[in-house]
């Protein structure tokens, strides 16, 4: 198990066997390299501890553990944990501030805890099996216990296509379990009990009204969180897209470096189409801040890179912004160990095009009947898609298919799914239909909605992006195309400072009118240029329609043959069929929809057909 993580921690390994329990790691050293070996022991040798990530508030904590009689044995922050532990039992995890997924056995009581981050930056699996419960950071080295069932959760395999990856706590495979950001789980006597201990407060904490108080509140704590984050024994530097949230970190961190008289390397990946590159920006950006600057470009033929990378993932996940990611990363990898991000700014400021979406059709819904928004879409489907990255017909055609087809009480996530069903009557098999008879695949999508406790109804919608878009996408595809680079990644917007300041703010402040962002462009108005706060969203995406049209359209046909998807037996391949011919002809852009077929069939290659046992090794 611990061999298959060795690009999580190509450092050093550790592990311990106990009576009862046994516990490995792989490290990355970043505090401490030379005295941070993993598991640690607490002083009479009873608990022990395996962690990853990083722990911001370490240095507080330690102090205040030092005063009360803990003796530590290495200058890490994951160390912390431990002894907290000991002072307060399992509510140790609330006083942590970090991004981490962390296992201790206390041979006491004969209990295992593990718990993961507040926003789940980094990953944690489990599985029970009849010899007990494993847990792993990446499901791959769950899969090397031949107990762990590959058997295929057929839900979790309707959410991959509906969304492009599988919500938690399902995997793809029905043995195998993710532990949910901000929970902790519990072990003992053959018992297992999850609970969370942290949720993002609803906004009724602070009136905020004034405008320029809730700005200047906003500026403090992020540049704090990033200064926080910024420690480290090893050289780091930042992702650098040019949009408001990357550049935000690298002018905060810029501020920081000048302090202590150093600068800040930041890694920019661009592509060769025009409508989709954002070099331009960023070179603006790192030349405002005087970063050394570096930036490669994502070639089109990548399909020896989807073959590593589908793979690598354990799972089915069709984000086609995992290839940049992985090659930025790469890239970073080359000159530092630790690199800051701008995840999470969209989710907690309200910078997506669905929640402008979802107001504007709130707007017509009362205005129009729905049939003659069904209409609408049906006109609108009829023309041709744009090659661009946008545009106003490709901008119509997803919104009036989002406003026709999905139901309306998933608000925004209407316009975050990319199969609807009517669409999978046609696309499912027989079997597959039958299977998911009475299950609910926006069910995860309604719970969050409703489980956000506040009236604010954005801040309702931005829980809900916290909870499952960021979780299961955003950041899944971040941890592991950087870590399979083996570079460490963190995101200052997810310091749980500035989580609970932002929830603390009503929607108001995050959109208003058209602009959103916009207490985020107000806090930063005095940092970035006016340029890189008036820029629309263009999202980290890739010309993947297009590259199914010519360069990866072998690739797509190999995957996609009908024998192959015969026999499979989960979709039509007729229905594919007419999809491919409809999006190599340019009448219809399929390329969501062909992108997930396509991961499907190379993951179940992979982890399913009959040489399949190694593939997780």
């Amino acid at each position: 198990m611990v061999r298959t993580l060795r690009h999580r921690g190509p450092d050093d390994a550790g592990q311990v066997t106990l009576p009862g329990a046994g516990l490995g790691m792989r490290r990355l050293s970043i505090i401490d390299v030379p005295g941070g070996r993993q598991p640690f022991t607490n002083e009479d040798g009873a608990v022990h501890l395996v962690g990853n990530g990083e722990i911001y508030n370490h240095r507080e904590l330690r102090a205040e553990l030092v005063s009360a009689g803990h003796a530590f044995a290495s200058g890490s922050d994951v160390e912390v944990a431990l002894h907290a532990y000991e002072e307060w039992g399992t509510g140790f995890v609330e006083r942590l501030h970090g991004m981490f997924a962390l296992a201790l056995w206390d041979a006491r009581s004969r209990t295992l805890v593990a718990a993961r981050d507040r926003a789940g930056e980094k990953p944690l699996y489990y599985a029970r099996t009849p010899r007990g419960l494993l847990l792993a950071s990446e499901i791959k080295a769950l899969l090397v216990a031949p107990d762990v069932s590959r058997e295929v959760d057929l839900d979790a395999l309707d959410q991959f296509l509906t969304y492009e990856y599988v919500i938690t706590p399902r995997t793809i495979f029905s043995a195998v379990r993710r532990l949910p950001a901000a929970h902790r789980l519990v072990w003992r006597n053959g018992e297992l009990a999850v609970t969370r201990y942290w949720r993002a407060p609803a906004a009724a904490g602070t009136a905020w009204t004034d405008d320029a108080e809730a700005a200047a509140a906003l500026r403090e704590t992020l540049g704090r969180a990033v200064a926080r984050q910024m420690m480290s024994d090893v050289p780091l530097g930042a992702f650098l897209s040019g949009g408001i949230d990357s550049s935000a970190i690298v002018a905060l961190m810029t501020e920081a470096a000048r302090r202590e008289r150093s600068s800040v390397n930041t890694f920019s990946m661009g592509f060769a189409d025009g409508s989709y590159n954002e070099l331009p920006h960023a070179r603006r950006v790192a030349e405002r801040f005087a970063t050394r600057h570096r930036e490669g470009e994502v070639a089109p033929d990548v399909a020896g890179l989807f073959d590593r990378l589908i793979v690598h993932l354990d799972e089915p996940f069709a984000d086609v912004s995992l290839f940049p990611t992985f090659l930025v990363s790469e890239l970073a990898r080359a000159h530092v160990t630790v690199a800051l991000s701008g995840d999470g700014g969209d989710e907690l400021f309200g910078g997506y095009d669905a929640y402008e979406a979802d107001r504007l059709a709130r707007r017509i819904a009362s205005a129009v009947p729905r049939p003659a928004g069904r209409a609408l879409a049906a006109l609108a489907s009829l023309l041709p898609p744009s090659e661009k990255k946008k545009g106003l017909v490709n901008r119509l055609k997803r919104f009036t298919a989002g406003l026709a087809d999905a139901p309306p009480d998933i608000a925004h996530y209407r316009w975050m799914t990319y199969v609807s069903p009517a669409a999978k009557r046609r696309l499912y098999t027989p079997a597959l239909r039958d299977a998911l008879a009475g299950s609910d695949v926006y069910r995860p999508v309604r719970d969050a909605l409703r489980g956000a406790a506040t009236d604010d109804l954005l801040n309702r919608q931005l829980y809900t992006d916290l909870s499952i878009y960021l979780a299961d996408d955003i950041l899944v595809k971040v941890d592991r195309m950087s870590m399979a680079a083996s570079l460490e990644t963190r995101a200052p917007f997810l310091d749980v400072d500035v989580m609970e300041l932002a929830f603390s703010m009503p929607g108001r402040l995050k959109l208003r009118g058209r602009e959103r962002k916009w207490i985020l462009k107000r806090a930063l108005a005095d940092v970035l240029p006016a340029s890189i706060l008036e820029r629309s969203k263009e999202g980290f995406s890739i010309p993947m329609k297009n590259w199914l049209k010519r360069d990866l359209e072998p690739l797509m046909r190999d995957l996609l043959a009908p024998e192959r998807l015969r026999r499979r037996g989960w979709v039509e391949p007729d229905a594919v069929a007419a999809r491919i011919a409809a999006h190599t002809a340019g009448r219809e852009n399929h390329a969501h929809l062909l992108f997930s077929l396509m991961v499907l069939e190379r993951w179940a290659q992979a982890f399913l057909d009959p040489a399949a046992p190694h593939a997780g090794s």
